[in-house]
């Protein structure tokens, strides 16, 4: 069973309900009609209904087992309307605004989760990462006690021994350009809390770098150096060490070598780079070399699950994200 087969299954324990608001995009009827008939989760999708039925006729998909929802002619669009003008009258929006804002299926989304309506939401098939992350960051917000919003891969690599059997949480790949120490600590444990979440295993943390203990000296080692220190003590729960070279991280004999009484090095499952270069760099590299499943760019610290799709994505691109969303919802 791979590791989306086991995210399905813990999706099954508890089932949750997903916003899909890209409705008249086929990949999204397609993924809404697969979820429908492995019933991990429970979908709305959000746009035109007759526009959406007709799509799914067209192209023979079963899309009964969802529900659509046209936002203007929802019963909750006042109710959501209203309910956004009061989240966002001190910024200077007006009334008016908001219900014009609330005819955007995303933002109606966002909305029902915001709303308890719905457990969260997955767009990105047919719109920017900023498109779907600023409702998000407008109307949910940062979850309690986290500084910021951070993304993560997980990395399905297959006949790898290292890390957990071959998952990783990378992070973060996907939209932190260049995070300072402080938010890189930030961003680890987020990562860490990520993978145990999804993974169901203790993360071991391996704060990358070029340099090894000190191997390398320069600003770009120190701030990973200063993050890992961040990290141990305000997360002292948190097995994590650093600064490590990816296969003193990953690698027991390298570790061996490099950082014998490290805690962590050569076991690490949750990686996490010094700048998005890094990060996006060695999630596309992983996935094509080694021909990794990779899954996200999936959020962390939004106060109820959003995740990102890659325009590029697949129907089960959108399936894996959706049972992904769903596991998270659980545990919000």
């Amino acid at each position: 069973m791979n590791f989306i087969d086991i995210v399905k299954e813990k999706a099954k324990s508890e089932i949750k309900t997903i916003c899909l608001p890209e409705a008249e995009d086929i990949r999204v009827l397609e993924a809404a009609s697969k979820v429908g008939i492995e019933g991990f989760a429970k979908i709305i999708l959000i746009g035109n209904k007759e526009k959406t039925e007709n799509l799914a006729k067209e192209n023979n998909l079963d899309i009964s087992k969802a529900t659509i929802i046209d936002p203007e002619k929802s019963e909750k669009y006042e109710e959501y309307s209203q309910a956004f003008y009061e989240l966002r009258k001190a910024k200077g929006m007006t009334e008016e605004q908001a219900r014009e804002t609330l005819k955007e299926p995303i933002y109606f989304g966002t909305m029902m989760v915001k709303q308890g309506d719905a457990d969260g939401l997955v767009s990105g098939a047919a719109h920017s990462t900023s498109n779907t992350l600023r409702p998000a960051l407008q109307i949910l917000k940062t979850a309690p006690g986290t500084k910021l919003v951070s993304a993560f891969f997980i990395m399905d690599v297959p006949n790898c021994e290292y890390g957990e059997d071959g998952i990783f949480v990378f992070g973060d790949s996907g939209l932190n350009e260049n995070p300072d120490s402080d938010q890189l600590a930030e961003i680890a444990a987020s990562s860490a809390k990520s993978f145990e979440q999804l993974v169901g295993k203790e993360a071991r943390v391996g704060m990358l770098s070029y340099s090894t203990y000190g191997s390398a000296k320069s600003e770009l080692t120190e701030k990973v150096i200063e993050a890992t220190k961040f990290l141990k003590e305000r997360y002292p729960e948190i097995k994590s060490d650093g600064e490590l070279q990816l296969d003193a991280a990953i690698v027991p004999s390298v570790a061996q070598s490099k950082a014998p009484n490290s805690e962590v090095a050569g076991k690490c499952n949750t990686l996490i780079f010094p700048d998005l270069n890094a990060g996006n760099i060695g999630y596309k590299l992983v996935q094509r070399l080694a021909k990794a499943e990779a899954y996200g760019p999936l959020c962390q610290g939004i106060a109820k699950p959003v995740n990102d799709l890659s325009r590029g994505c697949s129907a089960d691109d959108i399936v894996g994200v959706v049972a992904i969303t769903a596991v998270q919802g659980q545990n919000k």
